[in-house]
């Protein structure tokens, strides 16, 4: 793999890896989580408008590309901005988000009869006995609703994946607006209903909230997103995939430096054998 390739590998670890950090800084804020996480989708929204032009898939792509934008649009990010909001400790939350391959591998088993070999129960179930070890850390007591909410995060991701195998003729700008579209207009309104009003929240958001939403927006959900497609163009899926389990690692890093978060023994633990499953289950995809 040439080098020029391997730092754009870095580029989009890093920059989903800082997500979890970032966003915990803007929640931080008093920022609140679903309105959030509406802003940071009304901007992919706008800038994808020029290149999305309002066209609509047809009428045999609309049931997947609904289901596939609010999982994605709604329920990844929701369930993500919620998992932190309630979280005391970050890499925990960044950790939970790796269940989304276990819980995606799991959804095709259901929804489309896939088969799972003896190989991939074995991984399915030791990612989940390290995310138990981490559950039973004392020091997280407290993070426990984070962790749920990060459960479903994942779960949100897996489902998503498996609705996103019928979108694969669709352009990405198109799918992507949608997910923009079914985010901002959803979690506005719940945001409205569930966290009051809504043009007093967006006034009291300073600038450099507005900042950080924006590089959310921008890096993370359209240059990360976008530049994997463009790896994808030279290189299989299954070549390319399993980095994407290694984001983790940056994010736990980052939130160290930013917060002093320091991992306990039992994190460590539980960590890495999420880590390392969920890594071999991309080779073995």
């Amino acid at each position: 793999m040439p080098v020029r390739h391997l730092l754009i590998l870095l580029f989009i670890m890093v920059a989903h890896g800082s997500a979890f950090p970032i966003a915990k800084i803007v929640l931080n804020d008093s920022v609140p989580p679903i309105l959030m996480a509406s802003l940071r989708m009304g901007m992919v929204l706008i800038i994808l408008i020029p290149f999305w032009k309002f066209r609509l898939p047809e009428k045999k792509y609309w049931p997947p590309v609904i289901a596939f934008s609010i999982c994605m649009g709604v329920m990844v990010y929701v369930f993500m901005n919620l998992s932190l909001y309630y979280s005391t400790f970050i890499s925990p939350v960044i950790l939970g988000s790796q269940l989304a391959i276990p819980f995606g591998i799991l959804a095709s088993a259901i929804m489309i009869k896939e088969n799972i070999s003896f190989k991939k129960w074995l991984l399915i179930l030791l990612a989940f006995v390290g995310i138990l070890i981490i559950f039973f850390d004392p020091q997280l007591a407290n993070n426990l609703l984070g962790l749920f909410f990060a459960s479903l995060m994942a779960l949100s991701f897996g489902l998503a994946q498996v609705y996103s195998r019928q979108l694969k003729e669709l352009d990405t700008s198109l799918i992507n607006a949608f997910i923009g579209l079914f985010g901002f207009v959803i979690l506005f309104v719940i945001s409205y209903i569930i966290e009051g009003n809504i043009l007093s929240n967006i006034k009291s958001i300073n600038v450099s909230s507005w900042m950080l939403i924006s590089y959310q927006a921008i890096i993370v959900s359209l240059c990360a997103h976008l530049l994997m497609f463009y790896l994808y163009k030279f290189y299989t899926v299954g070549k390319i995939f399993p980095f994407y389990s290694l984001f983790p690692i940056f994010g736990i890093l980052l939130t160290f430096l930013i917060f002093g978060e320091v991992p306990t023994i039992l994190f460590i633990i539980g960590g890495t054998i999420v880590i390392s499953s969920v890594f071999l289950l991309h080779k073995i995809r």
